[in-house]
């Protein structure tokens, strides 16, 4: 069988992770999905060469979220059917995901082709920048299965897009489109689905170009603004940018922009 996750990186430092389950809509609960999920993530953070990620799903969907077939009790997913450990199946499985990805300093782009479904909307909400291809649909609908979202998703939409809007998602379970999602603020771009990721490539090109150590700290400040005092942000910053100050990168931009050029960013 084919890895559930494909991951692929180019010469630019762009790597592509592929969520690989299109017979299926490529659903994430899984615990072989989740763990080649967390591989990639790992792999990526520790790649010195990697510059900003998109992540995609293969097919026509990004990812329908959680595995139906799999929900009963003794189905072979995460509802053990006593509730202990259930609990403990979610903590060591689905909900490790965007605890990782709040970890991860590299930038992460979804390129949404398609459905977004429950965890899968909530996994685009745990990426940094979201696009989107014309025939995208976001969906909160664990209410509509009887369940809430148990992945972290009550946390990271309303951070999106705003609690009101992500009440009413959360709420009536009820499916929006990618008009919808350009306009309450999931997405920040919708593109014909042909185009989609080629417009990903030139989203994560355009972070690829800057100094890598400055777009990791700046992704880290970005997080960690979303759950601290103005005052602990500041501190972080001050921190972050004498760090930035001592690098070669910064250096170089500076010459640049003196010496009327395109500068040429290493890393250092």
């Amino acid at each position: 069988m084919d890895s559930p996750v494909l991951y692929e990186a180019d010469a630019q430092g762009i790597v592509t992770i592929t969520l690989n389950r299109p017979e299926m809509r490529n659903p994430i609960s899984d615990h072989e999905v989740v763990q080649a999920l967390l591989a990639a993530l790992d792999r990526l953070e520790h790649d010195a060469s990697a510059r900003v990620a998109i992540l995609t799903g293969a097919g026509k969907a990004f990812s329908s979220g959680g595995n139906i077939n799999a929900m009963k009790p003794g189905g072979g997913g995460l509802n053990a059917g006593l509730p202990a450990r259930t609990r403990g199946n979610y903590k060591r499985g689905i909900q490790l995901l965007p605890l990782a990805f709040a970890a991860l300093e590299v930038p992460v782009i979804a390129a949404v082709n398609g459905p977004a479904i429950g965890a899968g909307l909530d996994l685009t909400c745990m990426c940094d920048l979201r696009i989107a291809g014309e025939s995208a649909k976001f969906a909160e609908s664990f209410v509509k299965l009887g369940i809430i979202p148990g992945d972290g998703g009550a946390w990271l939409l309303q951070r999106v897009i705003g609690f009101s809007k992500a009440a009413e998602m959360s709420l009536t379970g009820d499916t929006i489109g990618a008009a919808e999602a350009l306009a309450c603020g999931l997405v920040s771009k919708v593109v014909p689905d042909t185009e989609l990721m080629d417009a990903a490539r030139a989203l994560a090109a355009k972070v690829a170009a800057n100094p890598p150590f400055a777009v990791r700290m700046t992704k880290r400040l970005l997080w960690e603004a979303r759950r601290s005092d103005l005052a602990t942000v500041l501190e972080m910053s001050a921190a972050m940018q004498a760090v930035a100050h001592a690098t070669q990168d910064h250096n170089e931009a500076v010459d640049a922009f003196l010496e009327k050029r395109t500068p040429v960013f290493k890393g250092d």
